[in-house]
């Protein structure tokens, strides 16, 4: 991409380096203060909201695909695709109506697009991950009406590290897939305001073993394999106001695509029907279908810590990603997309103002989009997103208060006859609570969401193999508005810890897939769009018993209907579970976990119900030290032990069975 498309994303960091330079007066040497530089995670996570924290030991010994590492917190499950995609489900909205955004910034992949894409944010190298339920999600975007997912790295050194160097490095392996994982960064410093920022991670994992009972010739899932390999560097320069630095990240991944079925690839669309289906040939093309996946990131980020009056931090950050992946069937490439985008965002923090605290910025995102091959759902095209957005909080006395807002400017140019697309989104949130009595809180978030549709809700036209849907868009879509409202109560003292919410939001314009023909697992689907409501409940309980054993208990459950259409599609089924954690001492813990999932039998048109299944999961660990500056973790873990037949009805692929019983062995260090 020429220099000049990027003038915006750099121009605005450069005046932040000035600034820096310009303020800092030159002193003696010996005069030169210690640098302590203070880290200041955010958003700062409003609890009373529902919004959770995922830390990173949980990532390290979890899941390596997203969706997998966040199923099971409260209202989130997985829409698994494959062995090396799965994407979060949250209180039953995805895909674009669930955000996940790179410490603030847009990923820049493409697996909005489809569910099927890589989410090329890797959770197994995050410091954390934050789901976004109340107003901070205004921060980042709009829509994501079930909560919003913020993936922290510190691929840029925000500090120096402590005593010169700190780091960690680890690997497991999982019988379920033959999965190998290597992972580690270092952080070592370079003089005394300098820091070198090195990670990586590796992973090679074959086709998924199934449950006993639905093996036959070959005990494995075919077409679930997953390989990837993601390289990173960063460059800091530290000072006592904060600081700059700069990072490149490569990402390889290879992956199966179970669904690509031969009898699909003849279907064609005539009107609102499908036509020949199902007419090849004995001994035709069979090829294996697999994704070749690449990307090249570039980020660069900069903190200044009291930049003028009124203000306490001043945050700006870009980053440029080259993305492609190739849809390969067998050695033969079938259809290439490429994506080449820029995110770039300033943050002002301010002072309180009459007692009101928080950040206001402003954001810009371009990404060009374009699909070659035999299934190019649509003609290459441009999306930018101008937006300005406000957070502020205050407390008076046993409440506190949380306001935040957000406009977006969208324009789409499609290389087509199609119609470009121009649209302005508004957004409020507001979220209260109260204190009533010690330990008891009572919640209340309320918010006025605006979503403008998406390239390929708008301009789609083909097949899409790895779902088994034919997709047809509507360049005829309006904005999608929802008002939306969630209450809470939440109790913690030092033994029993509870949170209940209660949720609901009414839709208008709901943009969803409705199905108009079916031939057995393939369908036509053309993006709609019509009033909505969802409601549903989430709810966890914890009682330490002794200073050894907690037990708990937690739920969920979430029904979508659309006015006049039956329900929505691929709503999760309920969930009702027990978690145990026991904390043996001298390093030693364990965990185990048991959950019941529903029937779903509250189906959409064209749908088939899917069967419930009973969960069981069991850890144990062992925390040590090296020496003082040196740790180490054991772990084991026992996966779905009842070798439960499961079968996500969130998924597109419904029917595709997921992993059985299977085992997790690990180490990890610290350093």
């Amino acid at each position: 991409m020429p220099f000049k498309k990027h003038v915006f994303a750099l121009s605005i960091l450069s005046l932040a380096i000035q600034h820096v330079m310009a303020q800092d007066a030159p002193v003696e040497e010996s005069d030169l203060p210690t640098i302590q530089v203070h880290v200041t995670k955010k958003p700062k996570v409003n609890s009373t909201a529902g919004d959770v924290v995922v830390d990173q030991k949980t990532l390290i010994e979890g899941a390596t695909t997203i969706g997998n590492a966040l199923n099971g917190q409260a209202g989130v499950y997985s829409a698994q695709y494959t062995g090396g995609v799965s994407r979060p489900v949250i209180r039953g909205q995805d895909g674009a109506r669930v955000k996940i955004t790179q410490n603030g910034g847009d990923a820049l992949d493409v697996s909005s697009v489809s569910p099927d894409h890589a989410v090329t944010v890797d959770p197994n190298s995050a410091q954390e991950i934050q789901i976004l339920k109340g107003p901070e999600a205004l921060l980042y975007a709009a829509g994501s009406v079930g909560g919003l997912i913020n993936v922290v790295d510190d691929k840029i050194p925000a500090k120096m590290p402590e005593g010169g160097y700190s780091g960690r490095a680890g690997v497991r392996y999982n019988s379920g897939s033959d999965e190998l994982l290597y992972s580690g960064n270092a952080t070592i410093g370079l003089g005394d305001q300098f820091a070198l920022r090195l990670g990586g991670l590796k992973r090679d994992a074959n086709n998924y073993i199934l449950p006993k009972d639905l093996q036959s010739e070959d005990r494995r899932q075919d077409s679930t394999f997953a390989d990837s390999k993601d390289y990173n560097v960063g460059l800091s320069w530290i000072y006592d106001r904060g600081y700059t630095g700069i990072s490149f990240s490569q990402r390889h991944d290879q992956y199966g695509i179970p669904a690509d079925n031969e009898l699909y690839s003849t279907c064609e669309r005539s009107g609102n029907s499908l036509v020949g289906c199902g007419t090849a040939v004995a001994g035709g093309d069979d090829a294996q279908g697999w994704i070749n996946l690449k990307e090249k990131r570039y980020d660069i980020k900069t903190e200044l810590k009291d930049p003028f009056a009124g203000f306490n931090k001043l945050s700006a950050q870009a980053n440029y990603t080259d993305y492609q992946h190739t849809e390969m069937a067998g050695d033969t490439p079938d259809t290439r997309f490429s994506s080449k985008g820029t995110d770039a965002r300033i943050t002002l923090s301010n002072n309180p103002w009459a007692g009101w605290a928080g950040q206001i910025g402003t954001q810009f995102t371009q990404q060009k989009l374009s699909i070659n091959g035999d299934e190019s759902l649509m003609n290459p095209n441009t999306t930018k997103k101008y937006s300005l957005f406000a957070l502020q909080q205050k407390r008076l006395n046993n409440l506190n208060f949380e306001v935040s807002s957000r406009i977006d400017q969208q324009n789409i140019n499609i290389d087509s006859t199609q119609k470009d697309y121009s649209g302005t989104a508004y957004s409020l949130a507001g979220s209260t609570s109260w204190e009533f009595i010690p330990n008891y809180k009572l919640s209340l978030t309320a918010s006025h969401q605006e979503r403008l549709p998406v390239a390929q809700e708008l301009y789609s036209d083909g097949k899409h193999m790895a779902t088994n849907t034919y997709e047809l868009g509507n360049d005829n879509l309006n904005k999608e508005k929802s008002n939306n409202l969630e209450l809470g109560l939440h109790f913690n003292n030092d033994r029993l810890k509870y949170n209940v919410s209660v949720f609901q939001n009414w839709f208008d314009n709901f943009i969803y897939a409705k199905t108009l023909d079916q031939y057995q697992d393939f369908r036509l689907i053309q993006y709609s769009q019509a009033q909505a409501r969802f409601y549903g409940v989430d709810a966890d309980l914890s009682y330490q018993f002794s200073p050894v054993w907690n037990a708990g208990l937690f739920g969920d459950y979430v029904r979508g209907k659309l006015d006049n259409q039956g329900n929505a599609p691929r709503i999760p089924g309920g969930r009702l579970g027990t978690r145990f954690k026991a904390d043996f001492g001298d390093g030693y813990s364990a965990t185990a976990e048991y959950y019941h999932v529903f029937n779903q039998d509250d189906i959409a048109n064209y749908e088939t119900a899917t069967k419930g299944y009973n969960m069981l999961n069991l850890g144990l660990a062992y925390t040590g030290q090296v020496n003082l500056k040196t740790g180490y973790r054991l772990y084991a873990q026992a996966n779905n032990l009842l070798d439960a037949k499961v079968y996500q009805h969130e998924s597109f692929l419904a029917n595709v069975p997921q992993v059985g019983r299977n085992f997790t062995v690990g180490v990890d260090f610290n350093f």
